[in-house]
């Protein structure tokens, strides 16, 4: 009831987006809920939006093209707003595009499928409130193994979240990964990577990866992501 939830509809092109957000937050229980409709860069600079985002105890980016997240938000006070509030425990989340942009590197688009695949995906900055996960979104649904484990091809420095439908990972200050929802997270794992042929395998073609580990997580199961360790629901 003390929640103050500052929407951020910016990623989706239906201009009701953020107002049903408005309602759904409002149903479930939060005391205040506003949305805060940047569609261009220029609304970065209102100040009174500014003034209810950092009063806000939650921030919620909706889906949409995560696109238009990096490209309308990116660089500016807003989103230096949204990483300063979250290093101070503000909860900062989102859903579809809004889940994606959360990290600090994003998958803009690529193929479906379930072998990684040179040249399928297109990497793009994200918000940066974590560099130790990449996230990808509608993952058993859309089949994008593929276009997750060649991001992590691209940088495997990284750990990969792939987010069923209906499923939320929720990370605490501790790095620690709960899983919550009706279907599973599937946490890729290449930091004991043995081989990676993505510097020579030609556009098109299959990548040979050795030495990758893949975890299926469902509700109640947790990934630390400092040790890379997998712990099943109670």
């Amino acid at each position: 009831r003390d929640a103050r939830i500052a929407v951020i509809p910016t990623a989706s092109s239906l201009e009701d987006t953020g107002e049903r957000y408005v309602r759904i937050f409002k149903r479930l229980g939060a005391g205040r809920v506003r949305s805060l409709e940047y569609r261009e860069r220029s609304d970065t600079d209102n100040a009174e939006w500014m003034e209810t985002l950092q009063k806000a105890t939650g921030v919620f980016m909706t889906g949409g093209n995560q696109l238009r997240l990096s490209s309308i938000l990116g660089g500016t006070d807003v989103a230096i707003a949204i990483r300063r509030m979250n290093a101070r425990g503000v909860h900062v989340g989102g859903t579809s595009a809004g889940a994606a942009f959360c990290s600090e590197h994003m998958i803009a688009y690529g193929s479906s499928g379930s072998s990684p695949t040179a040249g399928s995906v297109q990497l793009a900055p994200g918000l940066g409130l974590t560099n130790s996960v990449l996230v990808d979104q509608h993952f058993r649904q859309r089949d994008r193994l593929s276009r997750l484990m060649t991001a992590l091809a691209y940088n495997p420095f990284v750990i990969g979240l792939g987010l069923d439908e209906d499923t939320g990972a929720f990370i605490n200050n501790e790095d620690v990964l709960e899983v919550v929802g009706s279907n599973s997270v599937t946490v890729v794992d290449v930091s004991d990577l043995e081989y990676s042929g993505i510097a020579t395998t030609p556009d098109d073609k299959t990548v040979h990866l050795i030495g990758v580990r893949l975890h299926i997580l469902t509700e109640g199961a947790t990934f630390h992501l400092r040790t890379r360790k997998a712990t099943p629901p109670a």
